[in-house]
């Protein structure tokens, strides 16, 4: 299996390093006020891709948090009804 996993990795490795190879030319990304930016096809595609990536996962920790909290909240609520209380006379 451990090979399997270094074969999918060095394909995938292959398929990227052909990509950015294929794509290389410059291109110019053009902003407001006249600023603009000139870098390879690749970067840009890459730049934007992780910072889509890093954006959703972003958008994803705050429902990440509230669970966790919840599941906190249930073991407590476990551990509190696990434990013999004053009224049944123990």
């Amino acid at each position: 299996m451990r090979y399997l996993s270094w074969l999918l990795r060095l394909v995938l490795f292959v398929l990227l390093l052909g990509f950015a190879v294929r794509n290389s030319e410059v291109v110019t990304l053009h902003y407001y006020l006249g600023y603009q930016w000139q870098a390879p096809l690749v970067l840009l595609l890459f730049v934007f891709f992780f910072a889509g990536a890093v954006i959703g996962a972003a958008a994803n920790l705050r429902v990440v948090f509230r669970q966790k909290r919840e599941i906190m909240a249930l073991k407590k609520e476990i551990r509190q009804k696990g434990q013999p209380s004053e009224s049944d006379g123990i």
